[in-house]
C-alpha cells in the first residue's frame, strides 16, 4: 500500500532483487517494485528515507494507512515493532526494468541498517520515502551555471553520492575530489568526462579509525585557478563543519557556493540526531 507524504514525495514498497559487495566497507543492494514507475529524480545526491524491518519481521512496520498521520503513528509504535528508518542517497535509477541501487556502509559494531544490509537477500521487503518529482528539495548538489571548478570531499557515507556526481560532470570541467574510506579495498574506479583529479584517502594506511585526514589533505592541496568555484562536502558532521570553515575562511570561497551536508555524527545514532533536531 502506498500513500502520499507530500506533493513531492511518497512511499514506495520495494523488494531486494540482488546484492553485490563493493569492498570491505560497502555493499550495493538493488531494489525493484511496481511503484518505481512513479519514482523520479534528476539529482546526483538524492536523499531517501529507508524503512527496514527488525529481525524476525517479514516487512517493515509503518502505518501508511494513516495518511498524513503516519509519522506520529510510526513514532507511537513500540521500539521493537516500529520499522527502523535511516537516511541514504540514491546511487542509481534504471528504467526497463525499474530498479534503484543503494550502497550501504558496513561497520563494526553494526547498526541496524548495516546489519540488515549485510544479510539482505532477494525478496526482502523495505519501504522507501522517495521523490515523485524529479527536481526536489532533497537534492543538494546544485552548482551555479557559471561554475568553473568543482571541489568535493566525502567520507564513506558520501561515496555513493560523490560517485554519482563525478560520473555526471560535464566534459572538461575541472574537478578536484577527495574520498575518505576505511580500507584500500573500498576504492572504486570512476569514469567521468570531467577533468577530474580524484584522491582516495585510506584510513587503514594511516593507522587511524577516525577522520583527521581530510583537513590536512585539503589544506595542502593546490586548487586550479578559478573565478567561480563550487564546493560540495558531505559526511561526518564535525568534519564537514571544519572543512566548510576552511573553504569559507581560509580559501575565501563565497559561502553561498559551499554546500555542506552532515550525513552522520560521531557517537550518535540517527534516532539521537532526530531527537536533537
Amino acid at each position: 500500500m502506498t500513500t502520499a507524504v507530500a506533493a513531492t514525495f511518497r512511499f514506495f514498497s520495494l523488494q531486494v532483487v540482488r546484492t553485490r559487495r563493493l569492498g570491505p566497507s560497502l555493499v550495493r543492494v538493488s531494489f525493484a517494485g511496481p511503484d518505481l514507475k512513479d519514482f523520479h529524480s534528476d539529482g546526483r545526491d538524492q536523499s531517501l528515507s529507508l524503512f527496514i524491518p527488525h529481525p524476525g519481521q517479514s516487512e517493515p512496520v509503518v502505518p501508511v494507512e494513516l495518511g498524513d498521520g503516519w509519522w506520529q503513528g510510526w513514532r507511537d509504535l513500540p521500539d521493537d515493532v516500529r520499522a527502523v528508518m535511516r537516511s541514504y542517497t540514491l546511487r542509481a535509477l534504471r528504467r526497463a526494468p525499474d530498479e534503484i541501487d543503494i550502497d550501504f556502509v558496513l561497520h563494526t559494531p553494526a547498526g541496524p541498517a548495516s546489519a540488515w544490509a549485510s544479510r539482505a537477500a532477494v525478496g526482502d521487503k523495505v519501504l522507501l520515502i522517495g521523490p515523485a518529482v524529479a527536481d526536489n528539495r532533497a537534492i543538494r548538489f546544485r552548482p551555479p551555471e557559471d561554475t568553473d571548478l568543482v571541489v568535493i570531499w566525502g567520507d564513506e557515507t558520501a561515496v555513493p553520492a560523490v560517485c554519482s556526481i563525478v560520473e555526471s560532470l560535464p566534459a572538461g570541467l575541472p574537478a578536484r575530489v577527495w574520498l575518505e574510506v576505511p580500507h584500500a579495498g573500498d576504492i572504486q574506479d570512476l569514469v567521468t568526462e570531467a577533468d577530474a583529479d580524484i584522491t582516495w584517502l585510506v584510513r587503514e594506511e594511516n593507522g587511524t579509525e577516525t577522520s583527521p585526514m581530510a583537513l590536512g589533505a585539503l589544506r595542502e592541496a593546490r586548487l586550479p585557478a578559478a573565478e567561480h568555484p563550487y564546493v560540495w562536502i558531505a559526511g561526518e558532521s564535525g568534519c564537514v563543519k571544519e572543512l566548510r570553515r576552511h573553504f569559507v575562511r581560509e580559501r575565501e570561497i563565497d559561502r553561498r557556493r559551499v554546500t555542506f551536508v552532515g550525513y552522520w555524527r560521531q557517537g550518535l545514532s540517527e534516532e539521537q540526531l532526530r531527537e536533537e533536531g
